[in-house]
């Protein structure tokens, strides 16, 4: 049986008078754990206060599958007071470090306490606050590293393909480059006259430009690809196919092909099929320089968004172009979206910078498209439209997913409230969007829900002065 020499060890029983705390005892009943034991589960509709008079408990909390460690109780102590009072799912699971003695209050009893003793209540709900803080902020870090988790999966899914694409490249090049030199010096070697030089010179410039600037579109390319492998298989060319696509790349007509090959038909040497290699290779490696181009500017592209989306290179406060942090987010969460989900971008192209944080207006913008893409399943119509009125820019968040729940939409905005499954959802992702909206920007949240539409707007002050 809990004595009362037990109870006053804790400084918010100390409050209480002799008749409570024999109260307290007469109804506390005792439990016994083992270490590894578990008290609670994170989740639990726990109703109980815990006052441990012995051993070591561990709170731990799930995220992302993993039970990360944010703490523990040393006896003596007390907990559990969070889901009584909230009457929320515990938001931890506790589990023995060490053999463990103590006792549980119902739920009911601890609230008479409560009512019965302003004191008592009052240093009950300072320990609460503290606690709550300690665990808003740990989990609010972990949000912050699980995001950053999210976006770096994304990000090197997008890099890998430029990124493959330029390696592959600069690979095939250095020998493409050495044939080709060796083709121009066998090719020197025969004296041939400037005038036939020049125009194999002039029509390689030709295909590279039609390269360069996709001169061809493709139902033409196919067809000019058709026609040009029957000639060259015609010529007597082995493995044509090879040679045909470049050529047709760079936009040769079979005429073009007759007058330069009239005079080397009859050829015994390697001459006789050479003008047709130097000129195919040379299109192959026009074609590798575009594409490890485009892969080049697609990595710079990236990481020029990320760089933006933190505003790595600014100061805390600064003018935000919102177009851009919208633009940055969404090309960060490009390979979710490239899977079934269509973006339409109605923006209003006269909207000003505004005065913001960026680096947190742009938690915003993540939290939001994240969240409208899991409503959506991974298929639907993402919209974001963006406009100004007075001394205000309005940006709607619009989905084509499930919707909101109606019995749920008073709780979307409080702290800890998720309908995701343990360890997926920290409930506050809409909470901080909230925080950074209202208090960082003075602006305002709304939202709209229903299904096959939910609309979240926010309206942010163009120039007014910022707050905390």
């Amino acid at each position: 049986m809990l004595c009362i020499e037990e109870l006053i060890d804790l400084d918010p029983f100390q409050q209480l008078s002799q008749e409570q705390l024999e109260w307290v005892c007469d109804r506390a009943q005792t439990v016994e754990l083992s270490a590894g034991e578990v008290l609670s589960h994170e989740g639990d509709l726990a109703c109980r206060l815990f006052i441990l008079v012995k051993g070591k408990i561990k709170i731990t909390r799930r995220s992302e599958g993993v039970e990360i460690p944010i703490g523990q109780h040393e006896a003596p102590s007390f907990f559990g007071e969070i889901p009584v009072l909230t009457d929320e799912p515990a938001p931890v699971t506790m589990r023995a470090l060490t053999n463990c003695h103590l006792y549980q209050l119902k739920g009911e009893d601890f609230r008479k306490l409560l009512h019965e003793c302003r004191n008592f209540e009052r240093m009950v709900f300072r320990i609460m606050e503290r606690r709550l803080r300690g665990l808003e902020s740990f989990i609010r870090g972990r949000e912050k590293m699980a995001a950053l988790g999210t976006l770096s999966a994304g990000l090197a899914h997008e890099l890998n393909n430029p990124a493959s694409a330029l390696v592959r490249t600069l690979g095939e090049m250095p020998a493409a480059i050495l044939e080709l030199q060796r083709m121009n010096l066998v090719y020197g070697q025969r004296n041939v006259e400037e005038a036939h030089t020049q125009d194999w010179l002039r029509i390689r410039d030709q295909g590279y430009d039609a390269i360069l600037n996709n001169r061809l579109d493709p139902v033409t390319l196919s067809d000019r690809e058709n026609v040009l492998l029957e000639w060259l298989e015609d010529y007597g060319v082995k493995q044509a196919w090879k040679l045909a696509e470049p050529l047709a790349e760079g936009g040769v007509e079979v005429e073009t092909l007759d007058k330069m090959m009239e005079r080397w038909r009859n050829d015994e040497t390697e001459l006789r099929e050479m003008g047709l290699h130097w000129l195919s290779l040379s299109f192959e490696v026009m074609s590798m320089i575009k594409h490890g181009l485009r892969g080049a500017e697609r990595i710079s592209e990236l990481v020029q968004a990320m760089k933006s989306y933190s505003y790595l290179d600014q100061g805390v406060q600064q003018e935000v172009n919102v177009h851009q942090g919208l633009e940055d987010t969404l090309r960060l969460f490009v390979h979710k979206l490239k899977c079934g989900i269509q973006v339409q971008r109605n923006y209003d192209q006269h909207l000003p910078k505004i005065l913001a944080y960026g680096s947190e207006l742009n938690q915003v913008w993540t939290n939001l498209i994240d969240n409208a893409i899991d409503a959506m399943d991974g298929k639907g119509l993402l919209e974001i439209t963006t406009y100004h009125c007075d001394r205000f820019a309005h940006i709607d968040i619009i989905d084509s997913g499930s919707g909101i729940p109606p019995e749920i939409k008073t709780r979307i905005f409080e702290p800890f409230f998720t309908t995701k499954s343990v360890g997926r959802g920290s409930g506050l992702g809409l909470e901080t969007v909230r925080r950074i909206v209202e208090n960082r920007h003075h602006g305002t949240l709304s939202f709209e829900s229903q299904p096959g539409r939910t609309c979240f707007t926010i309206c942010l002050p163009k120039s007014a002065p910022l707050g905390n």
